[in-house]
């Protein structure tokens, strides 16, 4: 098949594609800019089957990179910019990686070929055509590293299939006009960024990138450009509520996922008016505009979604999230969910359970993990997968519950893990860490609420030596990323344990929380 943004280019070669700043292109532009990337990678070596990881921020270079892989048949493996090299090196041993492409020319890499990026990619490169690609909807499109609750970081194996039923079932919950807009701020390397580029491209309309998530440029989008959609986690909604007085005119939904968003968060965010402003000026010259909407509905429709299943799994539209407090939604088209008790029965209504997620979105697998077909599970990450009778399902370890009306409710993510603005940690790796450092006898890792973040990193450490909290984070950074670092370390002689013999997380946590300090 030819890749999607071949097929946009020819049918509206003049629709604006993508806004970075002052910068903007057409599908045509971007089409053009991709070819001549893709020429270049491939007179550097990458060939069908490859891994080519990308340790990049939101730019014009990654979105082209996207789009370029296609082309080549290979496999993206996109990379969190906030890891250490420690854990980007395990990342690329793990798939295999044999190009990284990155502008950072002092990071150190082993087994693999650093690709620099260079603004002259997108024109220097003669173009060139393809020939017998293989491309097909099955082919692996990317491994995302996805955090789970124990043992190291998994791969998930998202094929162009899952990312196409997903944008189809999502456009279908959220609906789609010709002059959206949307305003893209979650990192490409997460799925919820990596989505946006394949919808919009499949649909024809245009993004707005930013780089990083800053309150001024976001703001000055937001009052300056007709902007339709934006996607959020609850920490980035919490902070553009402190600093707005109104939500432009032409915002016609909030997408908020990422974390359990607070009931009253959400009612917040509804509650702010809407106006126009410099948007009447028409900035982006988008067609037919002004757009003609309803201004009064609420905005926020809050999604339940997860890496291995492409994204978006249920959704509530803003008016159903506002008339029933703390749900995601129904299952989109095409997904199922169902709730089941430890022994994979399934629940009624109201009762308590695992979800469990079904479709053609769902992961292809775990990378470099046996696959056992005929309704056999393997654990990963946490959750677990099985493959039967041509239909995939993933066991997510979530905790929630399907009212009489079959609308979701999660009423707790996977048991331990972490989720701090946005970011999913898991205990096992900050604890393997933190016993590391030949001070340290024991560790309990914790997520403590948090207004701002949703959860905070914290840890209970039991001591065999001289040590202090300033001492173990200074140890933590030279191996996590900022985000795993605990917040707050709490010292003990012995971590609480239950009649089992298990260490009492629900303890640890009550225990943390009466303490009020935090480190930086």
């Amino acid at each position: 098949m030819d890749d999607w943004l071949t097929k946009r280019a020819r049918q509206t070669p003049q629709k604006l594609a993508l806004v970075i700043g002052a910068r903007r292109w057409t599908y045509g532009e971007l089409d053009t800019a991709v070819a001549h990337l893709a020429a270049h990678l491939h007179h550097r070596g990458v060939r069908p089957g490859n891994r080519v990881a990308a340790l990049l921020p939101n730019s014009f270079t990654y979105v082209c990179l996207i789009h370029a892989l296609p082309r080549l048949g290979a496999i993206l493996v996109p990379l969190n910019t906030r890891l250490t090299p420690v854990e980007l090196q395990w990342q690329l041993d793990h798939v295999g990686a044999r190009w990284l492409v990155t502008e950072n020319d002092e990071l150190r890499i082993m087994n693999c070929e650093r690709l620099i990026v260079n603004e002259t990619w997108s024109v220097e490169e003669p173009l060139f055509t393809i020939h017998n690609s293989q491309l097909t909807i099955h082919n692996l499109q990317s491994i995302i590293f996805t955090s789970g609750t124990s043992g190291q970081p998994k791969g998930a194996m998202l094929t162009y299939a899952n990312h196409y039923h997903s944008a189809l079932a999502s456009a279908e919950r959220l609906g789609v006009q010709e002059n959206d807009l949307w305003l893209s701020v979650l990192p490409l390397y997460h799925v919820g960024g990596l989505a946006v580029i394949f919808r919009c491209c499949l649909y024809g309309t245009t993004i707005s990138l930013h780089p990083r998530f800053d309150l001024d440029t976001i703001n000055h989008d937001l009052d300056t450009n007709p902007i339709t959609l934006i996607s959020l986690v609850p920490t980035m909604l919490r902070r553009l509520l402190q600093s707005r007085t109104h939500w432009p005119a032409t915002l016609r939904l909030i997408l908020l996922g990422g974390a359990a968003a607070p009931a009253e968060l959400i009612a917040q965010a509804n509650a702010l008016p809407r106006k126009w402003s410099m948007v009447n000026e028409k900035p982006l010259a988008i067609d037919n505009w002004p757009l003609t909407i309803d201004r009064s509905p609420p905005l926020v429709a809050p999604t339940y979604g997860l890496t291995e299943a492409a994204g978006q799994v249920a959704t509530a539209l803003p008016v159903e999230a506002a008339r029933k407090p703390g749900t995601a939604g129904k299952p989109l088209r095409g997904i199922t969910v169902k709730i089941v008790d430890e022994q994979g029965n399934e629940l009624p209504p109201g009762t308590y359970g695992e979800i469990v997620v079904s479709g053609p979105t769902v992961m292809a697998g775990y990378f470099n993990q046996k696959q056992e077909t005929e309704n056999k599970n393997h654990e990963a990450s946490g959750a677990q997968l099985s493959v039967g009778n041509g239909q995939s399902s993933i066991h997510t370890g979530d905790i929630g519950y399907l009212d009489a009306a079959g609308d979701l409710f999660v009423v707790q993510r996977r048991s331990d893990l972490i989720v701090s603005g946005g970011e999913n940690v898991y205990p096992a790796e900050v604890e393997a860490a933190l016993k590391r450092h030949p001070a340290v006898a024991e560790a309990c890792v914790v997520g403590v609420p948090d207004a701002e973040w949703g959860q905070r990193v914290a840890a209970m450490v039991v001591t065999q030596g001289e040590v202090t909290a300033v001492d173990l984070l200074t140890f933590l950074r030279q191996h996590l990323a900022g985000y795993k670092v605990p917040r707050q370390i709490l010292f003990v002689n012995e971590l609480p344990l239950t009649a089992s013999g298990k260490i009492a997380r629900q303890q640890v946590l009550e225990e943390i929380v009466k303490r009020k300090y935090i480190v930086k």
